[in-house]
């Protein structure tokens, strides 16, 4: 198993370097997402009408981080569980979504399409928002504010710990 210190635009172009049980400490730009976001964001695809993101080379936290107080932009920002967002996450990777985090197996559907794109699955350790809130940098709220804590967010991070949980050739931390 190795580690990998990697930014967010470098992710796709990395991914086929990654092996499951890597550590890869994360910084750049990821966008928040939970269930409530997936749906805004699919209703928008549905219509045609433009994403408030780019999802060519994007990673996608499942998280809703819990507001920030002073200099702090977030408290706690821990992982929710990603199969909730499987019936989501094939049109997102086939979209150009380069990464997803989050906690938990993932369905043969989403493995599948991390296979067809390159892409990569992340895990955060679940319980440990208040840990992985220190790497949080900035916060902002860039869309769908009428969803609270599940509005999609702008995150900068730096050095996120995670785990490659799939990895861009199917292996799987869950399937072993």
């Amino acid at each position: 198993m190795s580690e990998f210190y990697l930014d967010t635009s470098d992710l796709a172009a990395r991914a086929s370097e990654l092996c499951v049980g890597d550590r890869v400490y994360l910084s750049g730009t990821v966008y928040t997402a939970r269930d409530q976001a997936h749906l805004a964001l699919f209703r928008l695809l549905d219509s045609a009408s433009p994403l408030p993101l780019d999802l060519t080379g994007a990673v996608i936290y499942y998280a809703g981080p819990t507001p920030g107080r002073g200099k702090l932009p977030t408290l706690a920002c821990g992982p929710t569980t990603s199969s909730r967002m499987d019936r989501f996450a094939p049109r997102l990777l086939d979209l150009g979504l380069a990464a997803m985090i989050g906690k938990g197996p993932r369905s043969e559907e989403v493995r599948e399409a991390i296979i067809r794109n390159g892409a990569v699955y992340l895990c955060a350790t679940g319980g440990a928002g208040a840990l992985i809130a220190k790497s949080i940098i900035e916060l902002h709220e860039i869309a769908f504010p009428e969803l609270g804590c599940e509005s999609l967010k702008r995150l900068r991070i730096s050095d996120m710990p995670l785990i490659v949980g799939i990895d861009s050739r199917g292996g799987d931390i869950f399937n072993r």
